[in-house]
């Protein structure tokens, strides 16, 4: 089978390295100068440095020929997914089609799907690849349990069977809803976990955080139409305790530096990738506010990131100042 995975980054270049263990793989990149370094290098020093490319693995950045593929699996940052979605379906709109992005859409709140199905359609066979998944750990060959999942039942089974490894076991879903929520809002805990533990504050903040941090991303993903049993396993929950805990995370690393009393722009601009829990806070909150989900981890999250006037203490204040309420509400 060949398999197009479009987006060079860590988590697109870990997902055509593992894939590549078993199938042919293209690895589609928009730069000429990290096509040319890749395909030399066989090695992506960048995001994902000290795993070499299989055999399988080839790199390309013409469009036309990537998208001559069995599946096409897009790994772009949320930002890059519509834009990319368009062109694959204009050149190959039969061609089944799996998304890896995490987030909200800035401005509008969309889920990822929302953004595939407004921009081409529903017609087009296709799914989310989410759950607990750092992209060194998968292209390094450890063993790492993901969820893939479609609306269509039978899309989400038959591609569970064809791209499972005995060290990348994938799992049928088809709850889309809250295999993206459990995703994207992940990350917003995982900042208001990081921001924690940099302030010191110990390992049952931590706890509580990401306790109430997931009845936070259940109450909104029940609101929009997802099924709680799937927060409480690999795309929700799973996903939330790999990103809170782990030093690998991008999001917590965010946090932790926000603790330190490092400007927002500055942390970005040394993190070198895409933290998807920045932007995700804001479309969070706007959502909740919209469907009337009360949310003050991900509120006072979007507030510290966002606000001028509150740094990480007046945030964490915040939330200790919260009335005492009933653990279900």
């Amino acid at each position: 089978m060949r398999i197009a995975v479009f987006g060079a980054g860590a988590w697109g270049t870990a997902l055509a390295v593992a894939f590549a263990r078993a199938h042919e793989v293209l690895l589609w990149s928009r730069e000429p100068e990290q096509v040319e370094t890749l395909a030399r290098e066989r090695i992506n020093h960048q995001f994902l440095p000290e795993v070499a490319f299989p055999d399988a693995l080839s790199v390309t950045g013409e469009l036309d020929h990537a998208v001559d593929a069995d599946l096409h699996l897009v790994a772009t940052p949320l930002a890059g997914l519509r834009d990319t979605v368009i062109a694959l379906h204009a050149r190959r709109p039969a061609t089944p089609l799996i998304w890896a992005c995490k987030g909200l859409e800035a401005g509008t709140g969309r889920m990822p799907h929302e953004i595939v199905f407004d921009a081409i359609g529903s017609d087009t066979p296709c799914g989310v690849l989410t759950g607990p998944s750092f992209a060194a750990e998968v292209g390094a060959g450890q063993p790492t349990a993901i969820a893939l999942a479609s609306t269509d039942r039978a899309f989400a089974e038959r591609w569970v069977q064809a791209l499972h490894q005995p060290r990348l076991r994938l799992y049928a879903n088809d709850d889309l809803v809250g295999a993206e929520i459990g995703g994207g809002l992940k990350n917003i805990i995982a900042i208001a976990a990081g921001v924690s533990d940099g302030m010191g504050f110990g390992l049952n903040a931590r706890a509580a955080l990401i306790t109430r941090g997931l009845a936070e991303i259940t109450r909104l993903g029940v609101a929009l139409g997802a099924r709680p049993e799937t927060l409480t396993g690999l795309a929700g929950m799973g996903d939330l305790i790999l990103t809170c805990t782990g030093d690998l995370s991008r999001n917590r690393r965010v946090g932790l530096a926000l603790a330190s009393g490092q400007s927002l722009p500055d942390i970005l601009a040394k993190l070198g990738h895409v933290a998807e829990g920045v932007p995700t806070a804001r479309s969070a909150a706007m959502l909740a506010r919209r469907h009337g989900v009360e949310m003050p981890i991900t509120e006072a999250v979007d507030a510290l990131l966002h606000s001028e006037h509150i740094g990480p203490r007046d945030a964490v204040e915040q939330l200790l100042a919260r009335d005492p309420r009933h653990e279900q509400d």
